[in-house]
């Protein structure tokens, strides 16, 4: 067989909820690795700058790199991934937030029960 036969692809879901406890510092970091980007044109760059500074959420979207979280897994290639940001009301007491809850409904959907 040969390694296309043989690859399994997974979708690994994550979801996080974080607590911005100094904006200024996210967008400072933002900026900086816009900065650093070599690749990225310069009127991209510029509308990624406002965007950044503007909105903690777009810094953070730009901050956390999906091939960051699994770059250093053996045995994997990361082939795709898409991921947004958006601000929202959390209360971790709230139903809404239980993430056990999801993981069974999706389990039963895999499973052909839901």
């Amino acid at each position: 067989m040969s390694d296309e036969e043989t690859s399994r692809f997974v979708r690994l879901r994550v979801e996080l909820v974080l607590e911005v406890q100094d904006e200024d510092q996210v967008t400072k970091a933002a900026l900086r690795r816009l900065a650093q980007d070599p690749e990225l044109p310069e009127g991209e760059r510029t509308q990624a700058e406002g965007a950044v500074t503007e909105d903690t959420a777009e810094a953070l979207a730009y901050l956390v790199d999906p091939f960051d979280l699994v770059s250093e897994v053996p045995g994997v290639e990361l082939q795709q991934a898409s991921w947004s940001s958006e601000r929202i009301e959390y209360d971790p007491d709230s139903p809404d937030w239980d993430l056990d809850e999801d993981d069974e409904e999706d389990d039963e959907e895999e499973d052909g029960i839901g």
